[in-house]
């Protein structure tokens, strides 16, 4: 197996550098590669870290994944991108200094009629999307949120329709809620379609792979900037407990049930609740908290430290983070939470 300059034969495992692009001072732009090729055939299964400069938890993770894997053992092979933006990471900043694009929205575009050539962080993102597609079987795309976070793992809706029966997408959602138990943090659903669509989020990686009909899912591992070494572990062994489920590795990992949430039915993304008034937010809900429609998760003061309003919870949920912000401004979300889901995995293309 071979992607860029790093090629394993079965049972080896190289290291190496995928270019995507030149740069103006010379040479190239190349994202470091480790390629682990079992001794066995396999599924093949790819895992990508910091596709946002500073979210260095997932780089770490499969560092730890490559130490771990003994090719010898593994049916299959496990290709490791540890640093999806260096542009970004070098910066430590969320994307890449090329145009200051989201590099996690130019994956599975179709602009070749577009007037303008694609712009670079889509030549980036098109290349190496390309070459897990001619490959992957499973897509591990792992993330960090906001500094104040809770680990969790965002899991995509289906879609079905032109392009996909839904006999087919059940069996990738089957395949995805399989994958995603598996990897044993907390499970929250994506946004309702609508929204997805608004956020444009059917081009993240994710998105873009459950389109091609490839099971990915994104684990968001606690906060951003560093390596947050208990949630790099428990994301280490999810990893291993991928493998096993595709009976790629005989013997199971630990799981970590201290990061479980008590809750029997579907969860989803939502943002809120939101200040009403400009001011100074000072939190009352902490990261991996239950909290009910109605109760108060914060106050906005005034400069002098005065209260000038009680925000309450819109509706019952766990809290995922709290946002990166003293100041806040009208209409500013306070919280990213996890509330109960009523819409279908399964949903119809456009």
């Amino acid at each position: 197996m071979k992607v860029g300059t790093a090629e394993a034969a079965p049972g080896e495992r190289a290291t190496g550098h995928r270019a995507v692009t030149g740069l103006p001072t010379g040479g190239s732009e190349e994202l470091p590669v480790t390629v682990l090729n079992g001794a066995d055939p396999g599924p093949v299964v790819w895992v990508t870290g910091t596709i946002h400069g500073d979210e260095p938890t997932g780089m770490a993770v499969t560092h730890a994944v490559a130490d771990r894997v003994d090719v010898a053992d593994l049916a299959g092979a496990v290709v490791c991108l540890p640093i999806m933006n260096p542009a970004g990471f070098r910066t430590n900043s969320r994307t890449a200094y090329y145009h200051g694009d989201d590099p996690n929205r130019y994956f599975g575009r179709e602009d070749a009629d577009a007037e303008a050539p694609p712009r670079v962080q889509q030549v980036v993102c098109e290349r190496i999307y390309g070459d897990m597609r001619e490959t992957a079987d499973a897509i591990l795309s792992l993330h960090t949120s906001w500094v104040a976070t809770h680990p969790y793992t965002i899991r995509p809706r289906v879609p079905y329709g032109e392009d996909r029966s839904v006999s087919d997408a059940a069996v990738l959602r089957d395949r995805l809620v399989e994958l995603t138990d598996a990897f044993g943090l907390p499970v929250v659903n994506q946004y309702p379609p609508g929204e997805t669509a608004t956020r444009d989020l059917q081009h993240s990686l994710t998105g873009a792979a459950v389109a091609d009909g490839i099971p990915a899912f994104t684990p968001e591992l606690g906060g951003r900037l560093v390596v947050e070494r208990d949630v790099a572990a428990a994301a280490v062994d999810g990893t291993w407990n991928v493998l096993h489920a595709l009976e790629m590795v005989e013997e199971a990992a630990d799981r970590h049930p201290e990061l479980a949430f008590d809750h029997d039915g579907q969860l989803r993304r939502f943002d809120g609740p939101h200040a009403d008034v400009a001011g100074i937010v000072r939190y009352r809900a902490t990261e991996g908290q239950f909290v009910e429609a109605g109760e108060v998760v914060a106050e906005i003061l005034d400069p002098h430290g005065e209260v000038k309003r009680e925000v309450e919870a819109e509706r019952d949920g766990y809290v995922l983070s709290r946002r990166e912000r003293a100041a806040v401004y009208e209409n500013d979300a306070l919280y990213d939470m996890a509330v109960p889901d009523g819409d279908p995995l399964l949903i119809e293309s456009a």
